[in-house]
């Protein structure tokens, strides 16, 4: 197993939206640690709304992404932010990244909810927003170093790997993991199609992305 913790790629630009993306979820974290944790009643996606409350399924797919679960689900979540989101925003400019990150993370909402649209357990994370940042990385920067540290038992050490070996590898866990999951009755837990759609999201979308510009760099 590795833990990836930074890469190779030079900045091209201040990563304005990357960091500001990184504040909010910190930001209301700390309010949800210090007795607001109900947010997640209130801007949580409830899958069955899509049927119930058409308009406020559709704003929760955005509210969601600033909610987390856990300091591990908001670190993880992060530090993969941080670790790819600069790079990627600096090839869009600041507003096309800022788009493309909440488009990846509504259609990452839009598939976890029909995959089990009758589910009223709350979605929350950034996980699907930023696993689109991860797909558009892949085609952007396949051959970029990205250094990880591997765990080996009781060993662990330091070493660069490939983009396309650690992203696809990452992609690959989340699928296999989502289609165990199917049929399952889970209460809780990952949202791993969540995880696939943003992560598909980013890697077809990308490629429009490219063609496009909402803000000169």
């Amino acid at each position: 197993m590795f833990f990836p913790y930074k890469d190779d790629n030079p900045r091209t630009i201040t990563p304005l939206v990357t960091y500001l993306v990184i504040g909010l979820n910190i930001l209301i974290f700390t309010i949800q640690i210090f007795g607001q944790n109900n947010l997640i009643s209130y801007f949580a996606i409830i899958p069955n709304t899509v049927f119930t409350d058409f308009p406020y399924f559709c704003f929760t797919l955005i509210s969601s992404t600033f909610l987390h679960g856990s300091f591990m689900h908001l670190f993880g979540n992060m530090i993969y932010l941080w670790i790819f989101g600069d790079n990627v925003e600096g090839y869009m400019g600041h507003l096309n990244f800022l788009i493309f990150y909440f488009f990846c993370g509504v259609m990452a909402g839009v598939l976890q909810t029909l995959f089990n649209p009758i589910s009223i357990i709350p979605i929350i994370g950034a996980s699907g927003a930023v696993a689109g940042i991860l797909g558009s990385y892949l085609i952007l920067y396949p051959k970029a170093k990205i250094h990880s540290i591997i765990f080996i038992f009781f060993y662990f050490t330091s070493i660069k790997i490939p983009a396309f070996i650690v992203l696809s590898f990452w992609f690959l866990i989340q699928l296999s993991n989502g289609f165990n999951s199917l049929g399952m009755n889970i209460s809780g837990g990952i949202a791993w199609f969540s995880h696939i759609g943003g992560f598909l999201t980013g890697l077809i979308s990308i490629y429009f992305f490219k063609k496009i510009r909402f803000l000169n760099r």
